[in-house]
């Protein structure tokens, strides 16, 4: 099978600083492969500190001198609502270049396309309906809460869904008025190259969009340590976030941080099965497994638990594997051979904790490329590493359970709590469970289905902080209280000449 190669590649793929396309200031570059063939099909520019340095410099004289942060909301709305026209208008392209540099199905790189213009329109249209809060004493005073952006916002995204996650934090960084620099993931700088067309047709504003490509280590440490970049959005593995934080703390910095995941779907005796299976087929494999909300552990109750294992493995075994370009494809090649290593060692790890039932190799008609079958294990004991640990991949194990205080226990025994996914059709069962259980997000008898104006967060080792609706215009604004008097000035007054007379401070029946 011939590989395919998308028309119109970039010769090279540079940084984009107060808008223009430049090279690193000394030179560096890093290779960038594609996840099919494993060869490097263009070199990168690799941002150092002295590339940070220029980024910051131009997005904070786009703050303090620009127009941008002091444009009414409506007009910052326009610019979004045409981002988001100019993202659909080639959202082909942008799917079969994030299918090539992902290695994302080709069906599931456009539907995260789509999603990316989505974002932009949501906070177009909430950033102009948006309402802060007003408090009255009346007759005596009103207090109103006066929001601010905060300056230059530091973005660094992961390489799994790169240009939809890009667009969840350029969203609202942006529609707040604050301007930004962008550190894409390394593994996946191709789709990222694209938002500088766009934001120029857009009319964005020179300097409030700077992108500095480059290793996490180099340019993302530069930029979560420079004293001029107030705030960190980051989405990625827990131990880099660890680290950021310890960075970003001798600068008191905001963060936002959505991290790990190792998230439990528990399936009740009296769930809709079939229904079941299809959602967490979906739940795990789409997006070849490379995402943090996958429910990679399915924890079922006894006594469906081997009907449940025979009828998930039989449809796991039907999923398609192959070319990510081919629209029949389900699952595609991992993302870089890195992490096609490391999925694979959890494969053999897991062939000696659980009861192997589905996959567990590469596919025999794909011999190149990091493809990796959807796998399957039964009986994982709460204390096998592929229990415990994020592999990140097309991997589930399935364990059963015997009540509903052990379905908790197994549920919640984990480090991560980012999402959870319940199917029962008992009513009280449901929302206890969803209370009780340590997650930032549950679903009930659905899959991941997200409305765009909820918090999206978890709790542990799962993150910091929510973003999404005006969770996310909190994060990227300071909210400045402003109390005005309406009567008479009313405080105590210290110093007064007859030293007997009452004040405030003297009043006899404080009541």
């Amino acid at each position: 099978m011939a590989h395919y190669i998308p028309e119109g590649l970039p010769d090279r793929i540079r940084h984009y600083i107060d808008g223009e396309f430049v090279d690193s200031v000394g030179g560096e570059t890093f290779d960038v492969l594609d996840p099919v063939s494993n060869e490097t099909y263009v070199q990168a520019a690799a941002g150092q500190k002295a590339d940070i340095d220029r980024a910051v410099a131009a997005a904070k004289r786009a703050f303090h001198e620009g127009p941008w942060p002091r444009m009414l909301p409506r007009e910052r709305s326009r610019v979004l609502h045409r981002i988001a026209d100019g993202v659909e208008a080639q959202d082909a392209r942008l799917a079969e270049l994030e299918t090539f540099d992902t290695g994302l199905p080709i069906t599931q790189a456009l539907g995260q396309a789509r999603r990316a213009a989505e974002n932009f329109r949501f906070f177009a249209d909430l950033i102009v309906a948006q309402a802060d809060d007003t408090y009255k004493v009346p007759g005596r005073q009103i207090n109103y809460v006066n929001r601010k952006p905060i300056g230059v916002a530091g973005l660094i995204t992961p390489w799994n869904t790169p240009f939809m996650l890009e667009s969840w934090k350029l969203g609202p960084a942006l529609a707040t008025g604050n301007t930004v620099v962008l550190k894409p993931a390394e593994f996946t700088p191709l789709s990222a190259s694209l938002w500088a067309g766009i934001f120029e047709d857009a009319g964005l504003p020179k300097g409030v969009f700077n992108l500095v490509n480059g290793m996490g280590e180099e340019a993302g440490d530069a930029l979560v340590k420079h004293p001029e970049v107030p705030l960190i959005s980051f989405t990625g593995e827990s131990r880099t976030g660890q680290i950021i934080f310890g960075n970003a703390a001798p600068y008191l910095k905001g963060l936002s941080m959505e991290l790990g995941g190792k998230s439990p779907a528990v399936v009740f005796a009296d769930a809709d099965l079939d229904a079941a299976v299809d959602a967490t087929i979906f739940g795990v494999f789409s997006l070849n497994g490379e995402r943090c909300t996958a429910g990679s552990r399915i924890l079922v109750e006894r006594s469906i638990y081997d009907e449940f294992v025979e009828k998930y493995a039989a449809q796991a075994e039907r999923v398609v594997v192959g070319d990510p370009h081919d629209p029949k494809t389900e699952v595609g090649a991992l993302v870089h051979p890195e992490h096609y290593e490391k999925v694979m060692s959890y494969v053999e790890i897991g062939k000696s904790e659980g009861r192997l039932v589905a996959g567990g190799g590469r596919p025999d008609d794909l011999p190149t490329g990091n493809y990796v079958a959807p796998t399957v294990f039964a009986d994982v004991p709460k204390d096998a590493r592929i229990f415990q640990e994020e592999i990140f991949g097309p991997v589930v194990a399935i364990t059963p359970f015997d009540s509903d205080e052990e379905a908790l226990e197994l549920a919640n025994g984990v480090k991560y709590g980012l999402a959870a996914y319940i199917w029962t059709n008992d009513l009280k069962r449901a929302h206890n469970f969803a209370q009780a259980v340590e997650a930032g997000m549950v679903w009930l008898n659905s899959n991941n289905v997200r409305d765009l104006r909820t918090p999206f967060g978890g709790v542990k080792a799962s993150g910091l902080g929510h973003e999404g609706g005006y969770r996310s215009i909190d994060f990227y604004t300071d909210q400045q209280a402003v109390h005005i008097t309406l009567g008479a000035v009313h405080n105590p007054t210290f110093g007064k000449q007859d030293a007997h007379e009452a004040t405030d401070l003297d009043d006899p029946d404080p009541r």
